[in-house]
């Protein structure tokens, strides 16, 4: 399983932009997106749903293991 960070934005009627970011354990990208996605809509009420689908929703996905092993290399370089 690989491990992805999924960013969420929309345009929220009360608050501005809201924003949240989650974390999915998937074996692709595609599968981290719709896990992440279908826990981040349940935790909205009905009219942040409604702004969400009226404002659309912003995804930004970036794999963890990616970031992981550049900073490890990083790191192991600089000792």
């Amino acid at each position: 399983m690989k491990s992805f960070e999924v960013h969420f934005r929309y345009q929220d009627r009360s608050a501005g932009t809201s924003e949240s970011t989650l974390k999915a354990d998937a074996s692709s990208l595609p599968g981290a997106v719709a896990k992440a996605t279908r826990e981040f809509v349940k935790g909205l009420d009905r009219k942040q749903r409604f702004d969400m689908n009226k404002s659309g929703l912003e995804i930004s996905v970036k794999s963890i293991e990616a970031a992981e092993k550049s900073g490890a290399a990083e790191a192991a370089s600089a000792s």
